[in-house]
């Protein structure tokens, strides 16, 4: 139903990839972050390292990059930040490289380690990037974003009641939500029973008559992908839900080719979204090794949507991922997976990746109006028999 044409060029795309590569290069922040946790595992477990860490942290948070604030001699005066953090600094903006942290690890001979750590830090964004990006015209746009499909609450791993969540997202000028606490094939989340998941989708039809025309809360929930790619939940179980988010928490450390598994969970009958594919974490994981092209290719033919989770340790799948499953055709869920109300931000970081893959917003479903997505989360439910 939502078919387009693949493997075009547009000049939003080109835009775009600009963009991708720009970014890649200007991120100072992000790069200086890294340095910093390099030095962090060097120092080992110590009070050196957990400062290293402090400043790092603090530098990914930052609203803007740090070269002017280098510049005017103020960026000692960001909490966490030293003397040692300003050299790097300095070092990195005026050669592109820190000599300081490129002695440490030489001098340490634990190289190859370290390089495998970088390895773990490609294609993320720092805050200051995230906001130098969303600060320009283009789409998905902020401001148009509906609705935040992949949240957490007290029902499982979150620590947010609903009402909280439907004032929060209201705040942020969104429309509709999805609920999505983990099944029951994850205890250590908290997963729903469901015989709580009842008890959850009457508080949520009482809120959704408390709101009606201001906000609507659609019931989903976030599934298990088992290791052989099917789903924790019965399909008799699965059709009490409004739709399905379908992710990887298992398997993540393992270089496996783990294709079949994700072929699988886009084939599932039910499945709406593949939630944070990859299952990758910042500095700690790669996660799923898969052919995403094939995988992508699959979820496109079902009208599968792929996560773009923009928790700010997955940001997964990463830009120059989703221009790939743009160029196969797919449907995307751009997502904060927040389990507190201060993290619903994060979907600023999934629409920035979206932006630099050049993604337009009719493939995104949180733009979606909504009879549109209604529709569309009907018949990925109906494929269930």
């Amino acid at each position: 139903m939502w078919k387009v044409r693949k493997g075009k060029l547009t000049d939003h795309c080109i835009t775009a990839l600009v963009d991708c590569i720009n970014w890649r290069r200007m991120d100072v922040n992000l790069a200086l972050a890294g340095l910093l946790f390099d030095l962090a595992f060097l120092a080992g477990e110590n009070q050196r390292a957990w400062g290293y860490k402090r400043a790092a942290k603090a530098v990914l948070r930052l609203d803007q990059q740090i070269t002017p604030l280098v510049q005017a001699n103020t960026f000692r005066a960001v909490p966490g930040i030293g003397p040692t953090t300003d050299r790097i600094a300095r070092e990195l903006i005026h050669d592109g490289h820190s000599g300081f942290v490129e002695q440490s690890v030489l001098e340490s001979g634990q190289g190859d380690k370290v390089a495998a750590l970088r390895a773990l830090r490609q294609h993320f964004l720092s805050r200051a990037a995230v906001q130098e990006i969303l600060a320009r015209p283009g789409e998905p746009s902020s401001r148009k974003y509906r609705g935040d499909f992949q949240m957490h609450s007290v029902w499982s791993d979150g620590v947010e009641p609903l009402d909280s969540i439907v004032t929060a997202c209201l705040a942020r000028g969104h429309r509709c939500a999805g609920m999505t606490d983990h099944s029951y094939g994850l205890p250590i989340a908290g997963g729903m029973s469901m015989e709580q998941a009842v008890e959850q989708h009457a508080a949520i039809d009482a809120l959704n008559r408390q709101y009606a025309g201001r906000f609507r809360m659609f019931k989903g929930i976030e599934a298990n992908i088992r290791a052989d790619g099917t789903i924790d939940m019965e399909p008799q179980e699965l059709r009490q839900f409004e739709f399905v988010v379908a992710s990887p928490h298992s398997l993540l450390r393992k270089s496996i080719d783990q294709t079949p598994r994700m072929v699988g969970a886009v084939s599932q009958p039910g499945v709406a979204i593949l939630g944070h594919p990859m299952g990758r974490r910042y500095n700690v994981r790669s996660g799923v090794n898969a052919d995403w092209d094939h995988v992508f290719e699959v979820a496109a033919a079902r009208d599968v949507a792929i996560e773009l989770d923009g928790s700010f340790d997955r940001q997964d799948i990463h830009y120059e991922l989703a221009t790939r499953a743009l160029e196969k055709g797919c449907l995307f869920a751009l997502d904060s997976d927040a389990h507190a109300h201060p993290e619903l931000v994060f979907s600023e970081i999934a629409i920035a990746h979206a932006r630099l893959a050049g993604i337009p917003s009719t493939r995104i479903v949180n733009y979606w109006p909504e009879k549109k997505l209604v529709t569309w989360m009907k018949e990925r439910m109906e494929t269930i028999r």
